[in-house]
């Protein structure tokens, strides 16, 4: 009788323990709530066709970021078709926020991808803050932008609307945190939750994992 109870046991120990290894997220193989999250209320997607909408919240001041954006580069190039990627800056300051500012007057002069990487080397390199209206004018002057159209642009009503509704923006997709990134309007994902999920990750591997969820949510998308 010992014996049977022992066995039973046994056996019990060990299909929970398959079960536990079966439910164990990992980054090729990631779950809701634990490497992403599921939106409760889904965007809608301006990707067309068969195209995979990819939206990376992010700050132009944020060192995470910063450290992503090479290997997110080549992750973009590499999906190549599979996928339709843009940013949106997060108003951390709010409704006058002077980087998301700058950035949705360079994304309505369709600068932003050509002088990304400009703003961002001013902030990290040359660790010049554009921190004030003042500060993005002598900016983009500097940086071959004429200045009257700039202005035109950067006070628009458009652009000052736009600024003025980012944060609502923010929180429909329900981010917080920069890099955050959404998937198909409904997947939401971020290095802090791919880390938190897999807690024996080594720290130089984290960009990759936060990749491989990224590869596995779009191939889940396009199912």
């Amino acid at each position: 009788m010992l014996r049977r109870t022992f066995l039973t046991a046994a056996v019990t120990a060990a299909v929970a323990a398959m079960l536990a290894g079966t439910a164990l997220a990992t980054p090729t193989a990631p779950k809701s709530g634990a490497e992403y999250t599921t939106l409760k209320n889904p965007q809608p997607v301006q990707a067309e066709g068969k195209k995979v909408e990819v939206i990376e919240f992010f700050m132009y001041h944020c060192p995470a970021c910063y450290a992503l954006e090479p290997a997110m580069l080549d992750w973009v190039k590499k999906q190549g078709d599979n996928i339709s990627f843009r940013r949106i800056h997060l108003p951390l300051t709010g409704e006058k926020d002077p980087e998301a500012h700058l950035f949705l007057t360079l994304e309505a002069m369709k600068l932003e991808t050509q002088l990304h990487a400009k703003v961002l080397q001013t902030w990290h390199v040359e660790r010049k803050r554009l921190q004030s209206d003042d500060a993005n004018i002598e900016w983009a002057v500097k940086n071959g932008i004429d200045k009257d159209k700039f202005l035109a642009v950067y006070n628009s009503f458009a652009v000052n609307t736009r600024l003025k509704n980012a944060g609502r923006v923010a929180a429909a997709y329900e981010v917080t945190s920069t890099p955050t990134v959404i998937v198909d309007g409904r997947y939401l994902t971020n290095p802090s939750m791919v880390d938190a999920a897999n807690p024996n990750l080594p720290r130089q591997q984290l960009t990759a994992a936060t990749l491989q969820v990224l590869d596995a949510l779009v191939a889940q998308s396009r199912k």
